[in-house]
């Protein structure tokens, strides 16, 4: 790979051109002289590779010791380019070669095939702390990292008191950093990344560890960097902040690239490509629980099982749950996302007293959950329902089911904006 190369033409600052990665399941060499190391002291003392772990992110069960198994292809051929002053999102489900993308951009790996072109430096954000000593304070990790990014002192100095207002870690500053909450690690961390100003900046699911607040301000900076003419590659499960931040997104699963579209299309795929198609969703029998989902549906008002309905239909969420054996204070749950990933209604049976799946007996229960015409807005959604005793998970169904609602008789058609399409009085009265 090629880290730096100013031959890229127009505004194209990072190029991807058929890229690879393959990691050998359970053999020394995995691109990092750290991980080799830590590879090597296992075995020397015995022990299970902790770098070897990699056939479970795509299902494939045990480590296979031999042959052409042995082999796993995190990113398989892809390609595409970056432009200057893009967002560029990178979306896909666990296991889809996400993180190891930013890797190779970060240069904290290497590929296995292809290259990758990089216009500029490249801060990079991918695990809390990243780059921090622990043993330094906060100021010494802020000069320590602008020399990483290849910044003098004068220019660290001159951004110092902008990054540390930002990090709102005034008072610790001259405190180690092993002292500090997850949440002001990255704090500090996004702050010098982000104020230090890198051609590009690539941030990983890392600010899920933030509170609300400070991710908001991120999603702001990450704005204004790209506003400046700098580029983002921006890697989250928050399909809102998505949507919010990206101008496209390429789209990944199992280490391959499906597309690269606009934000709000990416993730529309993204959330609805896998869903089962049938009408109702059945789910298969799993003895070792105590209770189970066995189907899912929308039902119109007629009772039938359906996938399309207007905003004006009211229509029932049909769930299906058998007990095989009675554990007091068992609640369901179900929540509906829209086609931006963001969660416009939950509710849990606990909202009826009294609780009506409380001491259910062993059998199949059905639970009608009845939503009223013209309250969601028209789109896609998609359903997800749980159980639980306290705060043990007995059975979890996530991005089960998905429905759409159109509103194609409206002045306003399919284009009213927002999560409701609840129709508000307007009592006109003249002017006294």
């Amino acid at each position: 790979m090629r880290p730096v190369d100013f031959s890229l033409g127009g505004n194209v600052v990072i190029r991807v051109e058929e890229l690879w990665k393959q990691y050998r399941l359970g053999a020394i060499n995995h691109g990092t002289l750290a991980n080799d190391l830590q590879s090597w002291w296992a075995r020397i003392r015995g022990q299970e590779d902790p770098n070897a772990r990699l056939g479970g992110m795509h299902g494939q069960g045990a480590l296979p010791t031999a042959g052409a198994q042995d082999r796993f292809w995190a990113l398989r051929d892809i390609s595409f380019d970056v432009m200057q002053g893009e967002v560029l999102g990178i979306i896909g489900r666990n296991g889809a070669g996400k993180s190891t993308l930013l890797k190779i951009f970060s240069k904290v790996t290497t590929p296995s095939r292809g290259q990758v072109l990089l216009k500029g430096r490249v801060a990079s954000l991918l695990e809390v702390g990243t780059g921090f000593h622990p043993e330094l304070t906060g100021r010494e990790n802020v000069f320590l990292n602008g020399a990483i990014l290849g910044m003098t002192k004068a220019e660290v100095i001159q951004k110092f008191d902008e990054i540390v207002a930002f990090a709102e870690v005034e008072k610790f500053i001259d405190t180690p950093v092993k002292r500090y909450s997850s949440g002001m690690y990255v704090r500090l961390a996004f702050a010098v990344a982000a104020h230090l100003e890198p051609e590009i900046l690539v941030v990983d699911e890392v600010l899920a560890v933030g509170d609300v607040a400070f991710q908001k301000k991120c999603l702001g900076k990450m704005k204004d960097i790209a506003a400046g003419g700098r580029t983002v590659l921006f890697v989250s499960h928050n399909m809102s902040a998505v949507n919010n931040l990206c101008d496209k997104c390429a789209l990944l699963q199992n280490g391959e690239l499906t597309a690269v579209l606009p934000a709000r299309e990416a993730v529309e795929r993204y959330l609805f490509s896998d869903i089962d198609q049938e009408n109702t969703v059945c789910f298969e029998q799993e003895l070792d629980k105590r209770g189970q989902f066995k189907e899912l549906s929308i039902r119109n008002q007629k009772g039938v099982a359906v996938r399309e309905m207007t905003c004006e239909d009211s229509f029932a969420i049909r769930i299906v749950y058998e007990v095989r054996e009675v554990v007091p204070g068992l609640v369901l749950t179900c929540y509906l996302k829209n086609a931006e990933g963001q969660i416009v209604f939950f509710t849990d049976s606990r909202d009826v007293q009294p609780c009506p799946s409380y001491d259910l007996k062993v059998g199949k229960h059905q639970f009608l959950l009845q939503v009223q015409g013209r309250l969601l807005a028209p789109t896609n959604y998609i359903v997800s329902v749980g159980s639980a005793i306290g705060s043990k998970q007995e059975d979890k169904r996530e991005d089960v089911l998905d429905f759409r609602l159109t509103d194609i008789d409206s002045p306003r058609g399919d284009k009213r904006p927002g999560c409701l399409s609840i129709r508000i009085p307007w009592v006109v009265t003249e002017n006294q």
